[in-house]
């Protein structure tokens, strides 16, 4: 029965309702929620919000400023261009004109009338050809055209029409209607950033407006009145579209309007800057742009990296009088005034919110640590409960709201607790006081029980195996007497020829002999107090070395070093056949022990116990060991641990035997390392 002592074992403490559960969150963390997520979640994700769309309304807004102006440039390309047919068409049809094809000296009048007209028109080039496409008068003189590529400007004129349109011409085209117009068509090209890969290195063809009007030579001639304005660093053209585009303030400080023509993707006109006093004439446009506007035909309304800067650009592309796409009409802005008024308003929101967020989260915070400070304490106030302080308490200032209310209850429960549990364990040391007495009671009775059955189970054992050792023996005696006496018989019949065996003669009767010394044993052991064997004075070290030969046979199985030390100068009064049975048993289960090997101690020495003289005898091995529970139970009769080999009375006899001589028979073992028996047995007197 289990002694209940001071107090019963201590349970973990079982989860409560105020416990925060695995995965939930607790009062801290939903207040601290409540208070910040509002400013430091919500408040920041619609600003984002806001700053995405008035950052897409922003650029929107530039993009669409760009298109105006695009179409704004477009607007007066397409103006310039009507407006020159307009004045060929109206020159052709006038007086003037028509005097200096009908009056005196007509060659050197309309020279003269072309040569002025030329001028106030603004044009590069203007002559007439008749019908049969030769030129009959020009200006400048030296106009001498390659009437016979078939422009689709000139068709029209001649079949009576009208036409004006942007044509590519070659360079010899150029030189043929003016050597300085293809000098100045003539750019070498840059290598520019964000380019398409290209071999070619200069740009020698002319972008012209080019128109024809049909006017009638008389005498039933037809011809047609041709004249152009090349575009190549025609910077007056462009200067005038940048100024019509971007007047003065209509664009933030820092920022700078720029206009482009483009013969396929080169700039030919142009007032972006390379440097600071030269035009980027020459250098190329990105390769996406020019993907997508020459080669798709796209408008482009996007950011674009225009020689060496960021603009809002817009590009459209240009087509010529055969309705292929030749070059482009570019405008644009520069971005980075409007990208930095956005990144300072974007830190200006930014900085108000932080603002806004230092000055308010603090009074969140105080506000919230108001109400779970309390709630917090009230918690670990609970948990030091539960780990078994009784006296922990809560401590709040007297009730200003229901928290501190609630606390102040919940430390009176505590009082009411601590109080019931002092009571508690009163009545339970009291009552543990008690069952210590009955267990004390029932403690000793049980341990006298079981010595008491203990020696009866011991008692019968050994009063069965009396009565069978003491019938065996006396069964053995009767043939051992009738094989004793025939023997004798035997020798004196056979007289001197009794000599012939001898020796086995000799040796039958020593065997006859050691049958009567065993059943003289057995007896001794049934009946003891009835038997007395004989007895005498022996060195213990002679009788282990006689031991020896007797298990030679066993160690010669295993590889077994056995170590025998004697230095016992003492006498021991014990039947040396009654010894030597004690040393051999130890010895053969030390032998069984060690199955793989190892080392067995035999040693004799002198040592006195409790005053008196005697010889210590040791018998050790580096075997197997025994368990505690085993050890307690190696003296009893018929326990065995070698299950088929042995029979359980090795041990109890031997201890029987040392015992009755007055001696002491104890042991010593360790699992895996090994068992020592100590035999002491008194001097001999």
């Amino acid at each position: 029965m289990n002694n209940a002592t001071t107090s019963p074992p201590e349970k973990p403490a079982a989860p409560t309702t105020a416990a925060i559960q695995p995965g939930g969150r607790s009062v801290r963390f939903r207040l601290l929620a409540i208070a910040l997520l509002p400013t430091l979640v919500i408040l920041p994700l619609l600003l984002g919000f806001m700053m995405a769309r008035w950052n897409g309304k922003f650029d929107s807004l530039l993009t669409s400023k760009v298109h105006g102006d695009l179409t704004i440039a477009h607007q007066y390309f397409s103006h310039i261009l009507e407006n020159t047919g307009k004045q060929i068409e109206a020159l052709g049809q006038s007086v003037s004109f028509r005097e200096a094809l009908s009056g005196p000296n007509e060659q050197q009048h309309l020279s003269a009338l072309l040569e002025q007209k030329r001028k106030e028109m603004g044009l590069d080039f203007l002559y007439l050809i008749n019908g049969s496409a030769r030129v009959a008068g020009a200006s400048p003189k030296t106009v001498s055209p390659d009437t016979n590529q078939n422009w689709p400007v000139i068709k029209t004129a001649l079949a009576g029409g009208s036409r004006t349109a942007v044509d590519i011409f070659k360079n010899a085209d150029l030189a043929a209607i003016s050597p300085a117009m293809a000098r100045r068509a003539r750019l070498d090209l840059i290598d520019t950033p964000n380019a398409a890969p290209t071999d070619q290195n200069i740009e020698s063809r002319g972008m012209v407006m080019h128109s024809a009007s049909h006017v009638d030579m008389g005498n039933g001639m037809q011809g047609a009145l041709v004249g152009g304005i090349l575009l190549n660093q025609n910077l007056v053209f462009i200067d005038t579209i940048n100024d019509l585009v971007y007047r003065a303030s209509s664009l933030p400080e820092g920022s700078q309007g720029t206009a482009t023509l483009f013969l396929d993707d080169v700039r030919i006109s142009t007032n972006v800057r390379l440097f600071e006093n030269r035009r980027a004439l020459g250098t190329r446009v990105s390769g996406a742009v020019r993907t997508a506007v020459l080669d798709d035909g796209k408008v482009w309304l996007d950011r674009a990296f225009v020689v060496n800067d960021w603009y809002i650009s817009a590009y459209e592309p240009i087509t010529d009088s055969f309705g292929k796409r030749v070059g482009m009409l570019y405008v644009g802005f520069l971005e980075q005034p409007f990208a930095r008024t956005k990144y300072e308003s974007l830190i200006l929101i930014v900085g108000a919110f932080l603002v806004v967020a230092t000055i308010t989260v603090p009074v969140f915070l105080r506000w919230a640590r108001g109400i779970f400070k309390p709630l917090e304490r009230m918690t670990r106030t609970i948990a030091r409960v539960e780990n078994g302080d009784l006296g922990a308490r809560t401590n709040l200032p007297a009730a200003r709201d229901e928290i501190s209310h609630v606390a102040m209850h919940l430390d009176d429960l505590l009082d009411q607790v601590q109080q019931r549990d002092r009571q508690l364990r009163d009545w339970n040391d009291e009552l543990n006081t008690r069952v210590d007495e009955r267990t004390a009671e029932l403690q000793k009775a049980n341990q006298q029980l079981e010595a008491t059955t203990k020696q009866l189970i011991m008692s019968e054992k050994l009063a069965a195996i009396g009565e069978i050792t003491a019938g065996v023996a006396h069964e053995i005696n009767n043939p051992v007497a009738v094989l004793q006496g025939n023997l004798d018989v035997m020798c004196s019949l056979l007289g001197e020829h009794a000599d012939i065996a001898k020796t086995e003669i000799r040796l039958m009767d020593e065997q006859v002999s050691r049958i009567n010394q065993i059943v003289t044993k057995l007896l001794q052991f049934a009946k003891p107090e009835e038997y007395a064997g004989f007895v005498e004075r022996h060195d213990a070290g002679a009788v282990i070395g006689d031991c020896l030969p007797l298990v030679q046979h066993l160690l010669n199985r295993a590889a077994i070093e056995v170590k025998l030390t004697h230095t016992s100068t003492r006498f021991v009064v014990m039947n040396r056949t009654e010894l030597q049975q004690v040393l051999v048993n130890l010895i053969v289960n030390a032998i069984h022990a060690m199955p793989n090997g190892g080392i067995l101690t035999l040693m004799d020495q002198d040592m006195a116990r409790d005053g008196e003289p005697g010889i210590l005898i040791t018998v050790a091995d580096t075997g197997t060991g025994m368990t505690p529970d085993v050890m307690e139970r190696i003296f009893d009769p018929f326990f065995t641990t070698k299950r088929r080999e042995g029979t359980g009375l090795g041990l109890s006899i031997s201890k029987t035997l040392i015992d009755r001589q007055g001696g002491s028979f104890d042991v010593q073992s360790t699992p895996e390392q090994g068992t020592t028996f100590h035999i002491w047995l008194p001097e001999a007197n």
